[in-house]
């Protein structure tokens, strides 16, 4: 079979489509035959280096496909189902796994990053992480939706506990995370402010079911967020960002507000104001990927046609070099996504 590979990190040049055997499948396990997978900032880090990864290593976290073969253990009827893929990895036996609390195991891991992903023609996964879909939903949609609605639902329900009557700040709105954000949120029935850097993103944020659009090159963000809050602040922000965003978003805050973080995309520096923050009762909330019980909360909400996945662009894996390069510029609304037919 043909996958993608990584022998070295670097450029988009060591991202290589190459012949390898084919993975042999378990007990408990399904072969995947893949129909398309979608990018993450995940595979851009691990491309250009992050310790631990092994290699060569075969990147990519997201991925929809058709179940061919099954191990023992699995149902046979389950061949020839529609399924995506849940990335995320660990133990099962552990006391936070007995808790469903996956994403606090120590042996936590992300396809394509702490094991082989889902770049590749065909992929080995266990049974419990395939998971069907409607038939109304295309491969590629479903190939977009695991990794960034497991993180989004994770940060806005299970740890900011983000409430109907509450406002919530959601930077990024073009990105993986942001785009599914805000319809999370919407879902929830809180009033969402959203910031994106162009009018055609502004746009594509307000259909998604944002109530107020900021447009960081244009607007001063802290002002018009004081000023739609009355004053007040909001009550939970959504941030990814990192270094070039955290003032803003911890001026921001509400009394008792809460900001919750999944990445630091411009830097892992912050500042810490800590009279404001026990003064004004405010809280700090860290959140890696998410634990089971997130991807089946935002799978509910797509199954009742609450969310959806956003696609921006389709690349054939073959020009998966050129597909990072896009990703990388950042002009993208939504999943890019890679087809395999």
């Amino acid at each position: 079979m043909k996958a993608v590979r990584i022998h070295e990190h670097g450029g988009t040049d060591v991202l290589k489509w190459e012949e390898i055997p084919r993975q042999k499948f378990y007990a408990g396990q399904v072969l995947v035959d893949v129909k398309a997978t979608s990018l993450n900032h995940l595979d851009i880090w691990v491309r250009k280096g992050i310790p631990g990864v092994p290699l060569p290593l075969i990147p990519g976290s997201d991925a929809a496909g058709i179940i061919s073969a099954v191990g023992e253990g699995v149902d046979e009827s389950r061949i020839g189902d529609r399924v995506m893929i849940q990335p995320l990895t660990y133990c099962g036996k552990c006391e936070f796994c007995k808790k469903g609390k996956e994403n606090f195991c120590s042996s936590m891991g992300i396809m394509g990053e702490n094991s082989q992903g889902v770049n590749a023609e065909h992929i080995v996964v266990n049974i419990d992480q395939a998971n069907s879909f409607s038939d109304q939903l295309s491969y590629e949609a479903a190939a977009s939706f695991a990794l960034v609605a497991q993180t989004s639902y994770q940060m806005l329900v299970n740890r900011a506990n983000l409430q109907a009557d509450e406002t919530v700040l959601i930077w990024g709105a073009s990105s993986g995370v942001g785009s599914m954000g805000i319809q999370i949120a919407n879902a929830l029935g809180a009033t969402v402010i959203t910031i994106a850097g162009t009018s055609e993103k502004c746009e594509k944020a307000r259909s998604l079911g944002a109530d107020h659009i900021l447009n960081y090159k244009t607007n001063d963000i802290l002002s018009e967020v004081k000023s739609i809050t009355n004053g007040l602040g909001v009550d939970v922000v959504f941030e990814h960002v990192g270094q070039a965003t955290w003032d803003i978003s911890m001026k921001s805050l509400a009394r008792g507000g809460r900001v919750v973080t999944c990445g630091a995309t411009t830097g892992f520096k912050a500042n810490l104001n800590l009279n404001h923050l026990f003064f004004k009762q405010q809280t700090v909330l860290g959140s890696t990927m998410g634990s089971r019980s997130a991807f089946k909360g935002a799978l509910a909400l797509l199954n009742e046609g609450k969310i959806n996945p956003v696609v921006d662009r389709i690349f054939p894996i073959s020009e998966i070099q050129s597909a990072h390069e896009y990703f990388e510029s950042g002009d993208q609304f939504g999943k890019v996504v890679l087809s395999y037919e």
